[in-house]
């Protein structure tokens, strides 16, 4: 059975104007000076809804700045006082809970290295349990989608509807030029699974670095994301926390500009037909490709029976090597990106082991 989630929509529980939901702010709440002018200096941009701060900061390693706590919360509600706009900070713990409320803190998120564990979610979800408070669930570290369904799951169990995803990228191990590999799939999985969803994109930590955050938060928007989660601090160089990808406010204000949101659909009759032409033609390749791969296999049947009669492994190393190099290579001369490549061919990899196993086995049961 498909999982499903009563939701509200964004708009019931936040006005946007038909826009994509703005939040930023700083990555740490620093001292109440930085704080409150960050606030107010995007305020003046006209374009942000709602101002963020961390104030409890789980790092790596302790002995680094993990945040200044509740005596941050304060200055939260200067911020709040002298911009009018709501606030929204990470949340871990059912005392964070408790203080962030108290303070009168609008929206929390949870971090991603809560949503990795359900013991966390699940305390969470019981300690909101009697809240109206929007809730934005950050992904797991790594990319698990179980998981990332899972703590909406157990927190709309609780009876939290006003609920939505912030996509911040994945640690894969891979290298990438990205801080967190964004891995857009998963995201798009997650919106096929629950539609109504709202997914915010969140480029400053799949970043890292604030050189990529244009690019990243335009295919956020292309892929229609409901809003962006950004950092700004009115010093970003001198920032006590992730310093290289946050942008000043008035550099946000330059990025939101140069940001191209486009439109769901089109009523345009000549493009429908047009999309409708080339939508087909698509269909008719995918089965070429289907049809392809189910050739393949039938190769890798064979392959494993010489295998088996001849006493000889599966994997084989150097052959696999092979594949991988000249596959990227034949793609990108074709002009398709050699990751893409390689990443298809990682899998179809895999489905010729489990195929080549399956006759293996089918030999050994028999005999």
């Amino acid at each position: 059975m498909k999982p499903s989630l009563e939701v509200l929509p964004l708009n019931s529980w936040i006005e946007t104007n038909g826009k994509p939901l703005i939040i930023s702010g700083p990555c740490s709440a620093e001292t109440e000076e930085q704080l409150v002018e960050t606030a107010r200096q995007l305020a003046q941009l006209g374009a942000v809804h709602v101002i963020r701060a961390g104030v409890w900061k789980p790092r790596t390693r302790p002995g680094s700045f993990e945040g200044m706590g509740q005596a941050a919360l304060p200055w939260i509600q200067r911020a709040k006082a002298e911009t009018g706009l709501p606030f929204a900070v990470e949340v871990a713990t059912p005392e964070h809970i408790e203080l962030a409320l108290k303070y009168g803190v609008d929206v929390l998120w949870v971090g991603a290295r809560t949503t990795v564990n359900p013991f966390n979610v699940q305390e969470i979800a019981d300690a909101l349990r009697g809240v109206d408070v929007p809730v934005l669930v950050k992904n797991p570290v790594n990319p698990d989608l179980a998981l990332w369904i899972g703590a909406f799951e157990r927190i709309a169990g609780a009876g939290i509807t006003k609920l939505g995803a912030i996509h911040r990228g994945f640690s894969t191990g891979e290298a990438s030029k990205y801080r967190n590999v964004p891995l857009w799939q998963m995201a798009i999985e997650l919106k096929s699974t629950f539609p109504n969803l709202p997914i915010i994109g969140d480029p400053s930590h799949m970043a890292g670095k604030r050189a990529y955050l244009q690019e990243l938060a335009q295919m956020q928007m292309d892929l229609n994301y409901d809003g962006l989660i950004v950092e700004s601090h009115i010093d970003p160089d001198n920032a006590w926390s992730d310093a290289a990808q946050q942008l000043t406010p008035a550099a946000f204000g330059e990025m939101l500009e140069h940001l191209h949101i486009r439109k769901v659909e089109s009523q345009n009759l000549e493009f429908q037909s047009a999309l409708e032409q080339i939508r087909n033609k698509i269909d008719n390749v995918d089965r070429q490709l289907v049809e392809m791969l189910a050739a393949r296999m039938t190769l890798v049947e064979k392959l494993a029976e010489y295998k088996r009669d001849n006493n000889v492994t599966i994997f084989q190393p150097d052959r696999w090597k092979e594949v991988h190099e000249t596959r990227a290579k034949q793609g990108q001369k074709m002009g398709l990106y050699p990751e893409l490549v390689e990443e298809i061919f990682k899998i179809i990899h895999m489905e010729s082991i489990r195929k080549q196993t399956e006759v293996m086995n089918s030999n050994e049961q028999s005999a």
